[in-house]
């Protein structure tokens, strides 16, 4: 049996990510771009220090802490670092991993199509009805674009019930309990036709 390398290098990430967005009509527009040290770690930092990113295990860190923190990442080769923004606004964190190469893979035998992502939304003034579903729905659409991607792994920590329910509707089946040293974390799945039948893609297409 012949198995074709379908890990997408971090560069070709990047490219792709650097053209991408969607405009949705009366709401605004999305896009991506690499993550750059030199203009957003400081609001990084302020983001991985908030109470409510306390699943970020960075809390009361130093800037120099997420500088090393975010460079071992990006040095590991497996892990893409991303920022979002809306409207021209940065406003949220992506890290897009591959999963066979992750720490998660230990838990399950991955397919060599599977990619993870984690999330951070930054604070918002100004609230927007359905952002953060249309900020999922856009990560989504963006990794199922590129065709080396088949399936969606994910690991949210159990406590975290708001991206439980945000994740169920945007169409990951949850699977068992996993340990990692710093928090239990549930295994969940969403393939591409998984994602289409989703609420969440549903409300935001």
């Amino acid at each position: 049996m012949i198995v074709i390398e379908t890990k997408v290098p971090i560069v070709e990430w990047e490219e792709l990510a650097s053209n991408y967005s969607k405009t949705i009509e009366s709401y605004g527009t999305f896009r991506l771009r690499p993550f750059s040290f030199e203009t957003d770690l400081e609001q990084l930092h302020e983001w991985v220090n908030l109470p409510y990113a306390k699943y970020w295990q960075l809390e009361n860190s130093t800037l120099e802490v997420v500088r090393s923190t975010y460079q071992e990442i990006i040095d590991g080769g497996s892990t893409t670092v991303l920022m979002g923004e809306f409207n021209g606004k940065t406003v949220f964190l992506m890290e897009l991993y591959y999963v066979p190469e992750d720490r998660v893979s230990e838990h399950f035998s991955p397919d060599i199509n599977d990619y993870g992502f984690h999330i951070l939304v930054g604070p918002s003034d100004n609230p927007v009805k359905g952002f953060t579903a249309n900020i999922f729905s856009f990560i989504m659409e963006f990794m199922f674009s590129n065709k080396k991607v088949q399936r969606i792994v994910v690991e949210p920590d159990i406590e975290n019930e708001k991206i439980h329910v945000l994740n169920k509707k945007a169409g990951f089946r949850y699977q068992n309990i996993i340990n990692f040293p710093e928090k239990q974390a549930y295994l969940a799945f969403c393939t591409r036709n998984d994602f289409h039948l989703s609420e969440v893609y549903q409300l935001t297409n």
